[in-house]
């Protein structure tokens, strides 16, 4: 199965679990996450909702090309865009706290996954980035967009797009993409980073991130995400996407 849901002690876990693929995005993963998202709106019990990888080496590679190569028009692009853009919407908004736990590399779609969540604790040997602008396109899910609002200075947020490129760990905190930097096991970095916040009466939480969607609602969160989906559409049926998405294909399959 391409993805895992667990729920245990009000956490709600969604591991990608396609670790062959470096957890690629396909629609299986897609409409998994939003079984997810779909679970924790009917279940009042959940405290948390995490998202992660199988294995050490990557939390999630972003769209799965080998797929998606098969898009080629914009109206196609948009189809697939915009399906994973509102999911992530979805994670963004819920009422509970949601946490990235990253085990491993977070690049491209992977990378906006990640950002959409409210925290973002890393595996110190892991590596996150916005690496579309190296397949000639820019980020489609909506993550550009969560990024300017994650509070990031504008230029360490605007460099990580422009980069395209996969950053340290403790670069990433160090900027305040990354909430902590952690050795060991992910479980034990996530009991460790929950430990005060279990205490709290879940409606707290829930009343503190309203004041954030509440914000959302007022700028045109949702809007300025579709626009975002639309730039990146725009672009993925130009002949420098194609040409880089082959090229990136031969290089993996040698």
């Amino acid at each position: 199965m391409a993805y895992l849901l667990e729920h245990k002690d009000g956490i709600v876990t969604f591991t990608i679990n396609r670790e062959e693929k470096r957890n690629a995005v396909n629609d299986e993963v897609m409409d998994g996450l939003q079984e997810a998202i779909t679970y924790v709106e009917q279940n009042n019990d959940v405290r948390f909702l995490v998202v992660t990888g199988a294995g050490e080496k990557s939390f999630c590679s972003g769209g799965d090309l080998s797929v998606f190569h098969a898009l080629e028009t914009e109206d196609e692009a948009f189809g697939m865009l915009s399906k994973m853009a509102n999911i992530l919407y979805k994670l963004a908004t819920l009422p509970v706290p949601t946490i990235a736990l990253i085990n491993g590399t977070a690049v491209g779609g992977g990378c906006e996954i990640a950002t959409a969540c409210d925290f973002r604790l890393m595996a110190s040997h892991a590596k996150a980035g916005f690496i579309q602008g190296t397949l000639a396109i820019t980020s489609g899910w909506g993550g550009g967009t969560y990024l300017f609002e994650r509070g990031l200075r504008h230029d360490r947020a605007l460099k990580m797009l422009v980069d395209a490129k996969a950053y340290d760990a403790q670069v990433l905190y160090d900027i305040g993409w990354a909430m902590r930097v952690f050795e060991g096991t992910k479980r034990g970095a996530l009991a460790d980073f929950i430990e005060d916040m279990r205490k709290i009466h879940p409606s707290v939480h829930q009343a503190y991130k309203e004041i954030e969607l509440r914000k959302w609602r007022e700028r045109n969160m949702y809007e300025r995400v579709m626009e975002e989906v639309r730039t990146c559409a725009r672009l993925w049926e130009s002949e420098a996407h194609h040409q880089a998405v082959n090229s990136f294909l031969t290089k993996s399959k040698k």
